[in-house]
């Protein structure tokens, strides 16, 4: 997750007759409360913890709507035999340009987006009509890196949003008024967030970005109804905590980095939390001896103390930009005669993981493969799960080194999907894009860049695609079929449906795609106002079931489209921005 030129971003006004009202943290502006109410928010049904663990079918009211992170609906409306005839049905545009990669969250009949800048839009789902408007603008000096939002967290009767300067606010899901906000770590030493916060066990859940910025990264609890800090558990150990034998130079384990970007995912019946972490700082290996835990890695949080019960390690000693920002999906998979009780991670080092989770928290590898081209590990320790890495494509501290895939990784944040029907996981992935590191001296100072490398992308000249759709079976883990787009990187989250579908966006030519799911044919594509980055969601009212998609270019999508227009000029120009919400159904 890399940007190193800090950004500034001064909150543009995007509606009139929008009231000032002093929050906790900074100037709020909370909406005017429409009079009256309308019904559809008069009626407005609460989020209680049984529906987040059973959600009902045409509902989506978290991230990927279920805890195990699967991104699947079992709505079947939707078919490969009429999903061409898919039309939109309304749009509505955000008045904010920059990245929109958040899932427009459904609670009967009531869409829940967030965009860049602090804003949250409740709007009726059938209409495209705007119920209210929460903007909470950021400091005009906010050190954020990645100004984007992941989305929102419903519970009860509020919305949970992680506002970009590192503060977490409770929103009346009713009016958007601000019910309670904190703060969770002081912006001006780099802390900020980005992701979408988790609603589990009572409580909810952050984890704070900044690892460029040499921050020390932590996850925290807190509780639903007052805001009161419950637990922090930090991703980087203090000496004599477990782990901290891997950082074993001075006080690094400070400034070391470990940011948690994407919600975690979340195993009900064991009560953990699995937390994707970030890269270590600086990002030369050499300048911080050891493994360096828990960064690039997964972690297994006890949700009632905070405790780390387990982890796996994919890239030890990270220099390559590799962090592990998204968590492990769920999924009970086959090997031989024995059902793993697993886990699955398609790493941004390249290789697909398969893992196996244990109710007391520990993590044990079971076998993993390279899922695009990776010429940094030479293999894969059986037993262990450690990679051997080729030094020769090790960067360090005044040594050049290539490697395969980029900095960017082979798959980076954007979330897989997972179909129980079809026994596949849906990957947006980036082939035939490599990279160079070389690492300098770097010296910290709270809140400026701590990286202390430059990097160069290498892509293929040769190559007649970079993006890509896979499908993996994960009984076999082979890989089943493949979509290349020839002209594009692909940047899109997957959405996987009962129908036989699976919905992503992600490429430069602005389209939101339906596919094949069982044989990946191309079914049905639609051109937006912008390129989609944003995570499709699907939901069902009066009978008739929707899918709906932020699209709004930007971020590291736009970075690596620029850097691709360097090499091939003209080729990749940049893609319009400005953010709008989709929503799609049958004509």
């Amino acid at each position: 997750m890399t940007r190193l030129r800090l950004l500034a971003i001064t909150s543009v006004s995007v509606v009139a007759g929008v009231t000032g009202v002093a929050a906790v943290v900074g100037v709020a502006q909370q909406p005017t409360p429409q009079a009256p109410m309308p019904p559809l928010l008069q009626s407005y049904k609460a989020v209680t913890a049984e529906r987040l663990k059973r959600p009902e079918d045409g509902n989506w009211l978290m991230n990927r709507r279920t805890y195990d992170g699967w991104g699947f609906s079992p709505l079947a409306q939707l078919t490969p035999a009429n999903a061409a005839q898919l039309r939109p049905v309304w749009s509505f545009a955000t008045g904010v340009p920059q990245g929109h990669e958040a899932p427009p969250l459904v609670n009967e009949g009531v869409m829940f987006v967030t965009t860049p800048q602090n804003q949250v839009l409740a709007i009726d789902a059938r209409t495209g009509a705007p119920l209210w408007r929460h903007r909470s603008p950021a400091p005009p000096d906010v050190i954020t890196l990645h100004p984007t939002s992941r989305g929102v967290a419903l519970g009860g009767d509020k919305v949970y949003l992680a506002r970009t300067e590192a503060v977490l606010a409770a929103l009346d899901a009713r009016t958007g008024r601000e019910v309670w906000s904190t703060v969770v770590e002081d912006n001006r030493k780099g802390y900020y967030m980005s992701l979408a916060p988790l609603v589990a066990d009572g409580k909810v859940m952050v984890g704070v970005s900044g690892g460029e910025l040499g921050v020390r990264g932590f996850i925290a609890a807190f509780d639903l109804d007052t805001g009161k800090s419950l637990w922090k558990t930090y991703t980087v150990p203090a000496p004599g905590e477990p782990g901290s034998e891997t950082w074993p130079k001075g006080e690094q384990w400070k400034t070391g980095g470990g940011s948690v970007w994407v919600t975690a995912n979340y195993d009900q019946d064991a009560n953990i939390a699995y937390w994707g972490v970030g890269n270590a700082a600086p990002w030369m290996g050499d300048q911080r001896p050891g493994d360096n835990l828990f960064t690039s890695s997964t972690i297994a949080v006890d949700v009632r103390t905070g405790a780390i019960k387990g982890h796996f390690q994919y890239t030890p000693n990270d220099s390559w930009d590799w962090d592990e920002v998204s968590p492990p999906i769920l999924v009970d998979f086959r090997r031989g005669s024995r059902t793993v009780r697993g886990l699955i991670d398609v790493a941004r080092n390249g290789y697909l993981w398969f893992l196996e989770r244990t109710p007391e928290g520990p993590i044990t590898y079971v076998d993993a493969t390279n899922h695009v081209k990776q010429n940094v590990f030479r293999g894969i320790d059986p037993k262990s799960g450690r990679p051997d890495v080729d030094p020769l494509r090790k960067p360090g501290t005044g040594k050049l080194a290539e490697f395969c895939p980029s900095h960017w990784g082979g798959k980076n944040w954007p979330p897989v999907a997972f179909s129980p029907q079809t026994r596949l996981i849906y990957v947006p992935a980036n082939e035939n894009i490599c990279a160079s590191i070389i690492g300098r001296e770097v010296a910290y100072q709270p809140g400026a860049a701590y990286v202390g490398a430059t990097t160069t992308t290498l892509p293929n000249p040769n190559a007649d695609h970079f993006g890509e759709v896979q499908a993996w079976h994960v009984d076999t883990g082979k890989r089943m079929w493949t979509h290349n787009y020839a002209t594009s990187p692909n940047w899109g989250p997957m959405l996987a449906t009962a129908g036989g579908l699976v919905f992503t966006g992600g490429t430069n030519d602005r389209k939101f795609r339906a596919f094949d799911a069982t044989g990946g044919k191309l079914l049905w594509e639609f051109p937006t106002s912008s390129g989609i980055i944003g995570q499709p969601t699907t939901f069902m009212l009066d009978g008739r079931q929707y899918v709906a998609v932020q699209s709004g270019w930007g971020i590291d999508a736009r970075g690596m489209q620029a850097r691709l227009n360097t090499t091939f000029p003209g080729k990749y120009p940049e893609v319009p921005e400005g953010g709008s919400v989709w929503v799609f159904g049958l004509k």
